[in-house]
């Protein structure tokens, strides 16, 4: 990572999400779903392969089946990724590139580790992960602070990850999403669930004192008031899953301008008019 590049993300306040995420060993029900997701698009890839990273913490057994040789590995401080033994043919992360700062340069690394054909799949929140919680913070803090601090994280959105995964030097790069709807009975279940998945507040300019009460009063009466239905707070959670390729000539390639042999007017049937 760049001098340059603006810190977003807090290294260590992440990890101490993490572990103590560890700690709580609570139901970690977003987890399963992207891992399930993920076992889904490998089930789907018509090809066996031989050496597999994960890129994390510990590797989920239903991932082991998709490669013969599992190796794990994850981003450091520096936001380097340490490697132990390469290259692989399939490169596999969970949440794990959340709180990377620079992003582009991590997609690097993984497809440097990669073997050329090699597979790289992701999972990552998305644009509308929480929108209705950030909202209610931006509304309740205006009112009562009269201005806003940075409570959630930023999420990427699904439009930006297929021009990153080219950023990053994967060829055919498809980016998909899949939207969750959770209710929940108050916003002490909310909390409680980012908590356990390890989501808590890991941005650099976060204020470091505690929410005052009467923030948190206005943002739970706003919350209950716009983003709730049949006395249950509705949260929305978005998975954006990301699929690239190491390049390799036996891959499909586009075609060059100008070399199409049939018009696009006579394929449909129309008539090509000079403007």
């Amino acid at each position: 990572m760049t001098a340059e590049r603006p810190m977003i993300f807090d290294f260590r306040a992440a990890q101490a999400s993490r572990e103590r995420a560890r700690r709580l060993a609570g139901d970690r029900f977003l987890d399963q779903a992207a891992l399930e997701g993920l076992c889904d698009r490998l089930a789907a890839v018509t090809r066996h392969f031989d050496r597999g990273l994960w890129i994390g913490e510990t590797l989920p057994s239903a991932m082991r089946p998709f490669a013969r040789d599992w190796r794990v590995a994850d981003f450091d401080n520096r936001e380097v990724l340490n490697i132990n033994g390469g290259p692989f043919d399939l490169a596999v992360s969970l949440y794990s590139l959340q709180a990377i700062n620079d992003l582009p340069g991590a997609l690097i690394q993984i497809r440097r580790a990669l073997k050329p054909d090699g597979l790289f799949l992701a999972a990552l929140f998305g644009g509308e992960t929480l929108r209705e919680l950030r909202e209610s913070f931006t509304v309740a803090e205006s009112e009562i602070s009269g201005g806003i601090s940075p409570r959630v994280s930023p999420f990427a959105d699904v439009r930006d990850m297929g021009a990153l995964l080219q950023r990053g030097g994967f060829a055919l790069p498809v980016a998909d999403v899949e939207r969750l709807q959770v209710r929940y009975r108050g916003f002490g279940a909310l909390v409680r669930d980012l908590r356990a998945h390890g989501q808590g507040n890991a941005l650099a300019a976060r204020r470091r004192h505690f929410l005052s009460r009467r923030v948190l009063n206005a943002l739970v009466a706003y919350y209950s008031t716009h983003h709730a239905s049949d006395g249950k707070l509705n949260a929305t959670f978005e998975t954006l899953y990301l699929t690239g390729w190491t390049p390799h000539q036996s891959q499909q390639q586009p075609l060059k301008p100008g070399s199409a042999k049939t018009r696009l007017s006579d394929a449909l049937g129309t008539v090509e008019r000079k403007i």
